[in-house]
């Protein structure tokens, strides 16, 4: 058995909330007072009810009905399925993660200063961890294809402060943040989990032994890189690469004052160093035409959301664009990437026949592992 010292974030996490899974203890935030139905009826209520006005049935972990209460409000009423539709730990405990990180975000909510602060954080009004339910707010908004300055600007703060908060958010997805014309809301923290800003980089690993994931990096490879994709294939590679220097430029502010924040604290001087190397690179690649950048951190993107979407066996058609866009990459700019050492993990040690083998394979892999077509969206 490892001991503490030795074992990994991910590891105790993983080991903590499978405890708490077969301990038979409940986690509550809020109050069902809050709620215009009872617990009882909260948990009857299903897609033919008369107070169900939309569901939604393409979250991996959850089914979200759209209510509308007496008073004519509307409410989104999380149900978890009863089993997660990704294949592994982290899928199987994120609806425990949720309602943990929940109950963290609701004490952040309450500090002085706290509801303008989380502005874009949806409360919470009930959750039940055994009943499987989660009420709040229904966000009267829409995913963002079109990432401007002010909803750069808007998530990158967001996230940045929960870092600075020691929450880490990996799945920043299209379909977990929302526009309301105003602010960039965030609704779905299944996978959010805890570290310690001061001395590690992220929840990953021991904390400080996985540098390559950061709050902006999260939001490139589960968003923002596909939506390049998307304009390098109907606007042309300019305009990707004027998007991209866009979101760069909006993060090297952000990563600058999360930066000094962090410092203000007392955090480590690796931390620090690490968070330089950051800005750094950035700040340099800005000062030119930012190619080799753009081509770097797209391949690291797609690289990373191709491997996570195997390892859960939840791929989509997206997750073949981004196989088909890593092996033109490969064929056309593979120079380029070793320059660039845009390699990791094992394929640092390939040559490149060996890596266009190995990304044809993952992409028959993906295509093995497509999700049924069936979650879909209905009123």
């Amino acid at each position: 058995m490892q001991s503490l010292d030795t074992l990994s974030l991910e590891a105790g996490r993983q080991a903590d909330q499978l405890a708490f899974v077969a301990g038979g203890q409940n986690l509550l935030v809020g109050e069902v007072a809050a709620s215009p139905w009872s617990q009882a009826q909260l948990l009857e209520l299903h897609p033919g009810a008369a107070d169900v006005v939309e569901v939604i049935d393409s979250g991996l972990t959850a089914m979200v009905y759209r209510l509308r209460d007496a008073q004519g409000r509307h409410w989104t009423l999380k149900r978890a399925r009863p089993t997660a539709l990704v294949r592994n730990v982290d899928g199987e405990t994120s609806f425990l993660n949720e309602v943990q990180r929940r109950f963290d975000l609701e004490g952040l909510r309450r500090a002085p200063g706290g509801e303008q602060r989380w502005q874009a954080i949806v409360p919470t009004a009930y959750a039940s961890y055994r009943d499987g339910v989660i009420l709040s707010p229904w966000i009267d908004g829409h995913p963002i294809d079109d990432w401007d300055e002010r909803r750069l600007s808007q998530v990158l703060q967001t996230a940045c402060a929960l870092w600075l908060e020691g929450l880490f958010e990996w799945d920043l997805c299209r379909g977990n943040l929302l526009d309301d014309g105003r602010q960039v809301r965030w609704f779905d923290f299944g996978y959010m989990y805890r570290f310690d800003p001061l001395r590690h980089f992220n929840s990953a690993g021991h904390g400080d032994d996985e540098p390559l994931f950061h709050p902006a990096e999260r939001f490139e490879t589960r968003n923002f890189s596909a939506h390049l994709l998307h304009i390098e294939r109907s606007q042309g590679s300019a305009a990707a690469l004027a998007a991209f220097r866009l979101e760069k430029a909006v993060a090297l502010e952000t990563y600058r004052a999360m930066r000094a924040a962090i410092a203000a604290r007392g955090a480590q001087a690796a931390v620090l160093a690490w968070l330089d190397g950051i800005t750094c690179r950035w700040a340099d690649a800005l000062q030119g035409d930012a190619q080799a950048l753009y081509l770097s951190e797209n391949w690291r993107s797609h690289a990373l959301d191709l491997d996570d979407d195997l390892r859960g066996q939840s791929c989509t058609p997206m997750t073949l664009q981004r196989a088909d866009w890593l092996l033109e990459a490969l064929r056309s700019h593979g120079d380029a990437l070793r320059a660039e050492a845009a390699f990791f993990w094992g394929d640092k040690a390939l040559d490149a026949a060996a890596l266009i083998a190995r990304y044809a394979a993952r992409r028959r892999q993906a295509e093995a592992f497509q999700l049924p077509n069936t979650l879909k969206t209905t009123t």
